[in-house]
């Protein structure tokens, strides 16, 4: 269980979360919506403990985050960023095993232990093939997904994504969110930040939405993002509606409405 309770989080003394709270239980895929400049970015990188909490907690089983070692932390937490550009070009399993860190130390040697469990967080993935790939030469889905392989190799308890999926395709937006939902099923929570509400929808066990540093609602998606919530958050109409799929289901999406 993830808990964070209270948190007020900015940049210097500037205040941009005022009292944040909910939680993330194991094996719940939970996302942050909200507008820009509303604080998502801020809150998770507080989380995360890379920006100091100007108050309240964050609690990981009960453990106090901030009070831990950051090789702890890096033990318990893996971030996915937006994209990411290695300075030299690492090859994709040079990539991966970058997520043993926090378990080799800065000097040690890399164990064969390791280069097994990086291996096994590339075949979780599907693609234990591009290991000998240059990282830098994949195409924007495919470098995701070997980001998400380095944050397996973490063994964390809890992945934390901000927007991973803005510079991809529709296909690949896809691609790397039905993988993510499905790393839950062994009890690895998700806390993922998105401006698309339809991804919320096609992932999320739970949502919490953020208007301008506070939360505006917190519950399924379902209960959650409905046409006057997103209208409060951006300012504009969507219908929210439920579409037929051919295998019987009903798949609720967010059209924007012309105005």
């Amino acid at each position: 269980m993830l808990e964070v309770m209270d948190l007020r989080a900015g940049y210097g003394k500037e205040e941009i979360v005022h009292g944040v709270s909910f939680s993330v239980r194991d094996g719940e895929f939970a996302c942050i919506m909200g507008a820009n400049g509303c604080g998502k970015t801020t809150t998770i990188k507080t989380i995360l403990n890379i920006l100091k909490p100007l108050g309240g907690r964050v609690r990981l089983d009960g453990e106090d985050v901030f009070a831990m070692k950051n090789d702890r932390r890096a033990q318990c937490f893996a971030y996915i960023p937006q994209s990411h550009t290695p300075p030299f070009p690492f090859t994709v399993a040079d990539v991966v095993l970058l997520g043993r860190t926090p378990y080799i130390g800065n000097f040690a040697h890399v164990r064969e232990s390791d280069r097994i469990i990086a291996y096994q967080a590339l075949k979780q993935l599907s693609i234990e093939h591009m290991g000998d790939a240059v990282y830098s030469e994949l195409s924007g889905g495919q470098q995701q997904l070997v980001l998400i392989a380095r944050a397996l190799a973490q063994q964390p308890k809890v992945l934390v994504m901000d927007e991973p999926t803005a510079s991809l395709d529709f296909g690949n937006q896809q691609l790397v969110l039905s993988r993510m939902r499905k790393l839950t099923e062994d009890g690895t929570g998700v806390l993922m930040v998105t401006h698309d509400p339809s991804h919320a929808f096609f992932c999320a066990d739970s949502v919490v939405m953020m208007g301008q540093g506070d939360v505006m609602a917190a519950g399924t998606p379902r209960e959650v993002i409905t046409q006057d919530n997103l209208l409060a958050m951006y300012g504009q109409k969507i219908c929210v509606a439920d579409v037929p799929m051919p295998d019987g289901e009903a798949a609720r999406v967010c059209v924007p409405m012309m105005v």
